[in-house]
């Protein structure tokens, strides 16, 4: 394991030689130092930065990437190859599928999931600094297989977005959208699997 900056963490605890924990970013950070709670897996080539706070048992893949300045909640789930960018602000209780990115202040609540490949923006005018805000991923939320969402968008409670969805506006709470752009289809507390299905899993 090899660290660079100031690192507070909670035993018990299982970091791969090969992490990298305390990073230093090239941008300046006023607090450098980085608190990860107990019961944390760390994985080999994960790399995460100086300066964010982050609560018990966080499980990263293979290659993970966590930048400064974000506030992290408790059983944080991030797999191989998924990039959390800095400034966000995420709960407890999420799973971040491979190959994911999450655009800098992003903002996302208790027990959401994000499959594999979904991709968060958060400018609406590219390299304008100013102008940068994350979506709002509300609890519970899903958010489907190659997804992508646009700045600014929320996410209601409860919602799923379907894989390959384009979301372009906010997505009410419980509902189902799919498409490019994303379009309402149904309520998510009324999918139910099929009998086929529920019997082969008996």
């Amino acid at each position: 394991m090899r660290v660079s900056a100031a690192i507070r963490l909670a035993d018990p605890n299982q970091i791969d030689a090969l992490a990298i924990l305390g990073e230093v970013p090239g941008r300046a950070v006023t607090d450098l130092t980085l608190e990860i709670g107990a019961h944390a897996v760390i994985r080999a080539f994960s790399v995460i930065y100086a300066g964010s706070r982050i609560g018990a048992h966080l499980a990263t893949g293979h290659g993970a990437v966590i930048r400064e300045e974000n506030q992290i909640g408790d059983y944080l789930s991030i797999w191989n190859n998924s990039t959390i960018d800095y400034g966000c602000v995420v709960g407890d209780g999420v799973k971040i599928h491979t190959g994911v990115y999450v655009a800098q202040f992003t903002v996302i609540e208790d027990d959401v999931f994000l499959a594999p490949g979904v991709m968060i923006a958060n400018d609406r005018h590219p390299t304008c600094a100013e102008c940068m805000k994350g979506p709002t991923i509300k609890k519970g939320a899903r958010i489907g297989i190659n997804a992508t969402l646009l700045p600014e968008v929320v996410i209601g409670e409860g919602a799923l977005v379907g894989a390959g969805a384009v979301v372009t506006r906010d997505v009410p709470p419980g509902c189902v959208v799919i498409g490019n752009p994303a379009r309402v289809v149904g309520r998510a507390d009324q999918l139910q699997h099929s009998a086929a299905y529920l019997a082969k899993a008996r």
